[in-house]
């Protein structure tokens, strides 16, 4: 794959005017994660950005004006439509939570460029992606299932992408044009996607795992021996750094990853299978992300983490539940 870094003295940060119009639909971790990355690497300079989030129309102005700042710090156009923001774009890049995949796809068919690339970048089961996919192509877009494989920091743009569907092989050479480290997969839409999420029954049900055998390691008081057991079975794992950062994870992004976690739940459905498993670890995201322990000390321990978790919880009044 080519490298398309530049020196900082090549990065102006003022994009020529016939720059290519690249268009952001949600601008969150991983879109600013994006920008970040093409603006270190020099790509930024080629690029005309933009992007609208819903969060700008939200009601609360601290909400809405914090959305601003966001933009405002990445170096961007924020656009106040979506229309505005997709004007023109030869590259669309969906990042929206997994529950408005679909509510996104429907509002862009109506302002999306003829022969515009959407890149579908959210998590969602390959019947959701191929829903979005008919919505897109109505509107002659050119619909691409794009599958991020990895946290995007610290690698930004250059996360993996899997990529699939039948303009997968055109939009490789502008996704590498952008320096994204993509690969496509053979296959419809769908199989991009259906590999992230049969992949996040592992990874996100291994952060729900942990985050139960530590809270109840706490209760009993064994938090410390279990730890050292698990090391001896598995080394070189390094559990104790590996607790804290997986439970760290869902206190800050639980209720994301409850909603991916439904879709994978969907996936495993569409496949013919129970879900029961999936269904479990929407429970364990959704509730300790509603706790709203996102701004705890980065640098807690599993200890100090679990404690502020069953604080919490002990505070609470209903039993924990199944929401998805």
């Amino acid at each position: 794959m080519q490298n398309h870094t530049a020196s900082s003295s090549q990065h102006s940060g003022i994009a020529s005017p016939d720059a290519m119009r690249v268009a952001f639909i949600g601008f969150g971790e991983a879109a600013n994660a994006f920008v970040s990355g093409w603006r270190d690497a020099g790509i930024a300079s080629t690029l005309t950005i933009r992007a609208y989030d819903i969060k700008t129309d939200h009601p609360d102005a601290a909400i809405a004006n914090a959305k601003r700042a966001d933009y405002a710090r990445a170096g961007i156009d924020g656009a106040a439509s979506l229309g505005d923001a997709l004007r023109d774009a030869a590259l669309v890049i969906s990042m929206v939570t997994a529950s408005e995949a679909n509510k996104a796809a429907r509002a862009a068919a109506t302002c999306i460029a003829p022969q515009a690339f959407y890149l579908d970048c959210n998590s969602c089961a390959p019947g959701t992606k191929r829903a979005s996919a008919q919505i897109l192509t109505q509107s002659s877009a050119r619909y691409v299932d794009v599958a991020v494989m990895a946290p995007v920091y610290p690698k930004l743009h250059r996360t993996p992408l899997l990529v699939s569907g039948p303009h997968a092989e055109t939009a490789i050479p502008l996704m590498q044009q952008l320096g994204f480290d993509s690969k496509i997969i053979d296959g419809d839409i769908g199989a991009a996607s259906s590999i992230k999420m049969v992949r996040s029954i592992m990874i996100k049900g291994l952060e729900a795992l942990v985050m139960e055998c530590m809270l109840a390691g706490r209760k009993a008081g064994v938090d410390s021996i279990v730890l050292d057991s698990l090391e001896a079975s598995f080394p070189g794992f390094n559990w104790r750094d590996k607790a804290a950062y997986m439970m760290e994870r869902v206190m800050t992004h639980g209720i994301r990853r409850a909603e991916e976690l439904r879709e994978v739940a969907k996936t495993v459905e569409e496949l013919g299978l129970d879900a029961d498993m999936s269904h479990a670890i929407v429970d364990w995201q959704q509730r300790i992300g509603e706790l709203g322990l996102k701004s705890m000390d980065t640098g807690a321990d599993h200890a100090e983490r679990a404690d502020a978790i069953l604080s919490r919880l002990d505070a609470a009044t209903s039993p924990l539940v199944r929401t998805g």
